[in-house]
């Protein structure tokens, strides 16, 4: 940008409306509708992807545009320009993860320039994330954090007037009632989305039923919030895109031979009528951008000058159209004055389907092992992020690679990231990011054990490996080890811990040199035959921790009877020594049999039921599949495994294992442990093979007995559990007769469970993806995807991943719950946390420790069981964010109370405030738009507001303890800003 041409242009702007009133943001700064007339909203948007078919550095810099078009850096630029030319224009801005690239960049008269177009509602910030997330494979915590991290850049940088109020959600594959929930308790307004099942979609237009009010949450009543669907994608209506890169005729007005103002204005008016029969109110929105539009802002702006101008001034001779420069944010704010009912919404809005040989499906799995990573990034930015508060860290020391671990979790959220739908060199620059900055947050978590314990020289170094059994500490001599774990979640837990070590004997003691029991296990056969496996250890340590926060273990080599010796095979079954009969493998709380024949799973028994469980791999052969769809080819290319599974059974004292070989490619470790209630799945797929014409899709099934009646439960996004019947929807007919089964898949980011009567299965995920229960009794989830084909939805490249030279291999884990019917579930709520946040191990060499005191660590033990410690982060430079959770939803749980005055002390608390749950706002201030719902009553004769539903905590250390209880509903987050010394 020519700065000092856009400063002269400024300058000039603001002496001729320097006298006028002041201009004001928000609501008061929409313009005038008309309310006899149909008022259209026209809103200008970029829609900017962070990362998809290049990188975010290439899309942010306009590099490889040979690739696909697009430079966000231009975009921002010329919009400012363009917004400074007329006051009426408006403009939106949704990705923080580019404007802050962009905003890095400016000078002081820029950002001040840009500061006034906010300050004055020209320039308006919505949905406000790092990134625009998916909402099927994300986990709600790192939702909530790149929403944080998005909204504090825009409060640090333009206060009250940068705050969205609206959900921006146009371009994900499907809506997540759990992402409503967010929103509602972020205190916005409502949110818009693009994508909708097609018939879904034709039934609303029918029923003017495009907009409703999204009942967000079976356990907290007042998260009810407005959602709109737009009436065509998010795009410019056909005809009418005046970007640079379109081809659409401009609006040619004055003495031209090629006037067209009367046959353009035609078109558009008549696409306007067309839209305004599909909504209630006498307000429309027509969104005018697209996919990395407004390049040259100048071209779009000055002909859509030219439609608010010429529609307008047909007002004189008649017309009903009045339209104006709007935002979504204005757009609700009108809709919301006009007193109308909308139609209820409970469930969400998966699978999305945009035809009937479509249902996007295929990305809930979508590069598995990515997804894998991208939990692996948020679990360390959690135990970063704690131990940086405990630790007291100087700025310096955390704020450089928190934020950068923040700033790519936050990208890794987008929807063609986490869901696997980017092209192969962008998923590749995903993973570069993603480990430099768990890297430098685990350099900021050794900074913190140094200071945290009694090891200040200690190393606390992190194996990333350890899934393929693999350690770069401990792979030469594990002797005179020290294992830091940590533990994130609020209780005490008490864990299994494996370390790849050598075949020798150790012994492994406690902080107070007591010797805990340990005992070796064999690494699986497919693990050592990895060839890009750079160590030749077999075994791996096994022995139980008990960690409240912080706890040392010490491993060193010894001889005799207090060693830890190799467990030996009990059993082995292969194709030729197969017998008749049953194997069991049990602990004193689970009993497995396999069958011989088979070599396969037969029957569980665990807390007091037992059950037929056949467990096996499954595979999809399909033709057409792609990144984004599941398409099975016809029903008989799905065959599940019904034999020949080559076994060994090692039994420990502390845990069992049965070692499984499908075939070639498919291999597993059942394990349980003593006195661990879950069944552990440890399954490895891969290099799956391809045929010419056809790719392949593996899934795990359970099959039981169990009489399911087509009722499964899947989670949303690590919370709150949806019912789902086969083969329907809430509110209309799917098409299932070309795909029933994608049509019957959802995404899976926790647990997916069924039930009868008595007894209830569930099973519980390490990562985002896909499943369903196609027949009674029986569970699957989608592992490993590679095809042969794109499916044509836009990324333009096969999903074929390669690693070390060789077609991906996938490692990940599932644990199975079986229990009473009548049970609560809130036993797998605990199982999930602690799968999500499981203990950190760092290493060091046992030098000796020092007479250094380690720092004393608060206890959270106090807290009611079902309360989580969803977030402890340093947020100001003298302020530290806190969420607390109660886990637990309405049917497993209850209010509960506790009271935060001590961990206020230890964090030398000065003042706490509560806030909405991205601890960007005031709770006292939160006020936001509540709808009347069809059939609720008579309608309020003036617009009504939802607040708090508590009173917000807000105290100083000078108070009384009881001033500090907390109290927890069922589902509820409460979220703080305390102020230290």
């Amino acid at each position: 940008m020519d700065i000092l041409r856009f400063l002269g242009i400024f300058l000039v702007l603001c002496g001729l409306y320097a006298t006028q009133t002041e201009a004001v943001c928000g609501y008061e700064s929409c313009h005038e509708t008309k309310p006899n007339m149909i008022n259209i909203h026209l809103v200008p948007h970029s829609h900017d992807d962070v990362g998809w078919q290049k990188t975010v550095d290439q899309y942010f810099y306009g590099h490889r545009n040979n690739i696909h078009h697009g430079g966000v850096q231009y975009i921002i630029s010329t919009v400012i320009e363009e917004l400074v030319k007329n006051p009426d224009r408006r403009f939106i801005q949704v990705e923080m993860s580019f404007f802050s690239m962009w905003w890095a960049q400016q000078s002081e008269v820029t950002k001040n320039i840009v500061k006034k177009l906010v300050d004055e509602g020209r320039f308006q910030f919505t949905n406000g994330a790092w990134s625009m997330n998916d909402e099927a494979n994300v986990n709600y915590q790192s939702v909530i954090d790149q929403f944080t991290l998005g909204l504090k850049f825009l409060d640090d940088n333009f206060g009250a007037c940068g705050r969205p109020t609206i959900g921006w959600q146009v371009d994900p594959f499907g809506h997540s009632r759990e992402q409503a929930s967010i929103f509602a308790q972020f205190g916005y307004d409502g949110e818009f989305f693009s994508r909708m099942d097609h018939n879904d979609k034709d039934r609303r237009l029918r029923d003017l039923a495009m907009e409703m009010i999204w009942h967000a949450s079976e356990s907290l009543s007042d998260l009810k919030l407005f959602t709109g669907l737009t009436y065509r994608h998010y795009s410019s209506p056909d005809g009418f895109c005046f970007d640079v890169n379109c081809g659409d005729d401009p609006i040619v007005d004055g003495q031209s031979y090629d006037n067209n103002v009367k046959s353009r204005i035609d078109d558009f008016l008549s696409y306007a009528s067309t839209v305004a029969g599909a909504f209630r109110s006498n307000h429309i929105m027509i969104t005018m951008g697209g996919d990395f539009q407004y390049e040259d802002a100048a071209h779009n702006f000055k002909n859509m000058d030219k439609l608010v101008k010429y529609i307008n001034e047909r007002q004189s001779s008649g017309s009903q159209y009045n339209i104006v420069y709007s935002t979504p944010a204005c757009y609700l704010n009108a809709v919301h004055k006009s007193g109308l009912s909308f139609p209820n919404k409970t469930l969400d809005f998966f699978p999305f389907a945009s035809d009937s040989n479509s249902f996007w499906t295929g990305y809930f799995s979508s590069r598995t092992t990515q997804k894998r990573f991208e939990r692996v990034g948020n679990h360390i930015l959690q135990v970063a992020k704690e131990l940086s508060v405990f630790a007291n860290l100087p700025a310096e020391q955390q704020k450089v690679n928190l934020n950068r671990l923040r700033s790519i979790m936050g990208v890794m959220q987008h929807h063609d990231a986490i869901t696997g739908t980017e092209k192969q060199a962008v998923s590749n620059d995903y993973d570069r990011l993603m480990y430099d900055g768990i890297l430098g947050a685990t350099e900021t978590s050794a900074f913190a054990l140094q200071k945290l314990t009694n090891l200040p020289n200690g190393e606390f170094q992190t194996c990333l490996n350890l899934n393929i059994s693999e350690c770069a500490f401990t792979k030469d001599n594990a002797d005179n080890l020290v294992v830091t774990l940590y533990n994130p979640l609020a209780h005490t837990t008490k864990q299994y811990v494996r370390l790849p070590v050598k075949n020798e004997n150790y012994q492994v003691t406690d902080d107070k040199g007591r010797v805990v029991a340990s005992e070796l296990v064999p690494v699986s056969q497919q693990i050592i035959d990895l060839e890009f496996r750079e160590t030749d250890t077999q075994y791996e340590l096994v022995f139980k921790a008990t960690v409240d926060k912080i706890a040392n273990y010490y491993v060193k080599k010894v001889e005799g009877q207090s060693a830890a010796q190799p467990i030996k095979a009990v059993k082995s079954v292969s194709g030729e020594t197969r017998e008749d009969g049953e194997t069991v493998v049990q602990t004193s709380t689970i009993k497995l049999t396999i069958d011989n024949k088979s070599g396969l799973l037969k029957t569980v028994e665990m807390n007091g039921v037992s059950e037929n469980i056949v467990q096996s791999y499954g595979v999809y052969r399909t033709w057409d599949s792609g990144a984004y769809l599941f398409r099975q080819y016809h029903q008989g290319d799905f065959v599940i495994q019904d034999g020949d599974v080559e076994f060994t059974v090692y039994e420990g004292d502390l845990v069992k294992e049965v070692h499984q070989k499908f075939s070639d490619y498919v291999s597993q470790v059942i394990r349980i442990y003593e006195d661990r209630e879950t069944i552990e799945f440890d399954w490895q797929v891969g290099p799956i093979p391809r045929e010419t014409d056809f790719g392949n899709e593996v899934v795990i099934t359970f099959t039981s007995e169990i009489e399911s009646e087509g009722v499964v439960f899947t989670d949303a996004n690590g919370r709150e559990m949806i019912r789902r019947e086969k083969d329907k929807r809430e509110g209309f007919t799917p098409e299932l007769d070309r795909q029933p089964t994608a049509g019957n898949y959802y995404p899976i980011t926790s647990r997916i469970a069924l039930q009868d009567s008595k007894k209830r299965m569930a099973v519980l995920n390490d990562r985002a993806q896909g499943g369903t229960s196609m027949q009674d009794g029986q569970i699957e989830l989608m592992l490993h995807r590679r095809l042969v084909r794109d499916d044509n939805k836009g990324v333009g490249e096969v999903l074929n991943e390669e690693k070390y030279g060789q077609p991906l291999i996938a490692r990940g884990k599932v644990h199975l719950v079986l229990s009473p019917a009548d049970e609560s579930t809130s036993a797998e709520r605990h199982w999930v946390k602690e799968h999500h946040l499981p203990l950190w191990a760092f290493f060091s060499k046992n030098a000796g420790s020092t007479s250094s005191p380690a720092k004393s660590l608060p206890s959270f033990d106090d807290f009611p069981n079902s309360v989580h410690l969803l977030t402890l982060e340093p947020f100001n430079d003298d302020e530290v964010l806190l969420r607390l959770e109660n886990y637990l939803d309405h049917t497993e749980g209850k209010v509960v109370s506790l009271n935060i005055r001590p961990l206020f002390d230890y964090l030398n608390g000065v003042e706490i405030r509560e806030t909405t749950l991205d601890g960007n706002l005031p709770l006292s201030q939160m006020k936001r738009f509540k709808f009347h719902a069809e059939g609720s009553g008579p309608i309020a004769s003036e617009p009504e507001y939802y607040t708090a539903s508590h009173t917000p905590l807000a105290a100083d250390y000078s108070q009384e303890a009881s001033d500090f209880v907390v109290t927890l509903k069922p589902m509820q987050i409460r979220t703080f800003i305390v102020k230290f010394k």
